[in-house]
């Protein structure tokens, strides 16, 4: 079992974790048992301060779906990180708010960047259409960048720095804390509904 998997079913972090607990559910002990591998202690970390995270998250982002995604990989964060704590040192909550700070940083950064390339694109559509590309071209490009606009957020921020800022999904999944195989899949079904939306257009003519 993986922190993505123990994580990544709860889309509520205000839901209680349904697992096993460990045998004395303590701060300590949670603490001690995350840092030496237990996925049960991480499976009660995120119960109970999942939602101090997703709090954190949400008045920041103003978004609570976009906090949602940081609450998850702030605890993939932890337990991949989790030879880092030491609870001689501080607290669980404080270090896990600490990662939290760092993943709300990174996604305000995210924003800016997916702003500063919507932005690029438009403009050089803008450009295309007043130089020597053909109209045909530039209403094909308009069309794909109104069914990226209509994705999931997700699965559009993944498909926009795959194809605009040229990023590996290796890269992507370093930079957003997402699991390979979590971009690997938002890309996947992101292709699969433009392709999808894109056929229904044609069919419309």
């Amino acid at each position: 079992m993986t922190a993505h998997r123990i994580t990544g079913d709860l889309v509520d972090p205000s839901e209680p974790y349904a697992g096993p607990a460990p045998p004395e559910d303590g701060d300590d002990r949670i603490a001690r048992g995350l840092v030496r591998g237990d996925e049960h202690c991480l499976a009660a970390a995120y119960r109970r301060w999942g939602r101090l995270v997703h709090t954190l998250a949400a008045r920041a982002l103003g978004d609570p779906r976009e906090a949602e995604d940081v609450t998850q990989q702030v605890f993939v964060a932890a337990w991949r990180g989790r030879a880092n704590f030491r609870p001689e040192r501080g607290t669980l909550p404080a270090w896990l708010t600490g990662i939290t700070r760092r993943k709300i940083a990174d996604a305000l950064t995210a924003r800016t960047r997916r702003t500063e390339l919507a932005a690029a694109l438009g403009a050089a559509l803008e450009h295309e259409a007043l130089t020597t590309e053909q109209p045909e071209r530039v209403l094909d490009r308009m069309v794909v960048t109104e069914e990226l606009a209509r994705l999931p957020r997700v699965q559009r921020d993944v498909l926009e720095l795959a194809y605009f800022a040229d990023l590996t999904q290796t890269q992507i999944a370093d930079r957003t804390g997402m699991p390979l195989g979590t971009v690997k899949s938002h890309a996947r079904r992101g292709l699969q509904r433009m392709r999808h939306g894109l056929a229904l257009a044609a069919a419309d003519g």
